[in-house]
Parts: structure tokens; C-alpha cells; sequence
């Protein structure tokens, strides 16, 4: 009776251990023969297309906010400085 029961173990551990192998194995030889390379040179050309058309959207709202800004001063009468001035309040420290 014991030795039933424990043979009984030995196959179960036998075919966990068989059927893990196995998995192995096969995770072993996906990796091996998926392009890994490609997905990552794919992966990185989506995100920094991304990033542009992100930095794109951000140079548009910068500048519609410069030309209603520009706008509301030219509405109260004041002159827009060029946007290469200096902003200060016209003395040194």
C-alpha cells in the first residue's frame, strides 16, 4: 500500500515535471525565433512618432495663445513687444 501511494507521487511529479519541460521548451523557441529586434525597432518608431505629433500639438497651443495675448493687448492699446525682447521691468538690480 505504500509503495502504491508513492509510486503514485513519483508519476504525478514525473509528468509535472515533463509537462514543465515542455512549456519551456516552447517559451525557449518563440523567443528564439520571434524578432525581438524588430518588434523593439517598430515599438520605438511608434512612441517617437508619438512624441512629435505631441510636440506638434504643443507648438500650436503655444502659439494661439501668443496671438490672443497679442490680441487683448492690441484691444487695450498697448504694443506687443517682439518676441525676441527682454521682459523686465526696465532697471538693474
Amino acid at each position: 500500500m505504500i509503495h502504491g501511494a508513492l509510486l503514485g507521487k513519483a508519476a504525478g511529479t514525473l509528468v509535472t515535471g515533463v509537462v514543465g519541460a515542455a512549456a519551456y521548451n516552447s517559451v525557449r523557441w518563440a523567443v528564439r525565433n520571434t524578432p525581438v529586434r524588430e518588434i523593439a525597432v517598430t515599438a520605438t518608431a511608434v512612441g517617437l512618432r508619438g512624441a512629435r505629433k505631441a510636440e506638434e500639438g504643443a507648438e500650436n497651443v503655444r502659439l494661439a495663445a501668443a496671438d490672443i495675448v497679442a490680441e487683448a493687448r492690441e484691444r487695450i492699446g498697448e504694443d506687443a513687444p517682439p518676441p525676441s525682447h527682454p521682459v523686465g521691468h526696465g532697471h538693474t538690480h
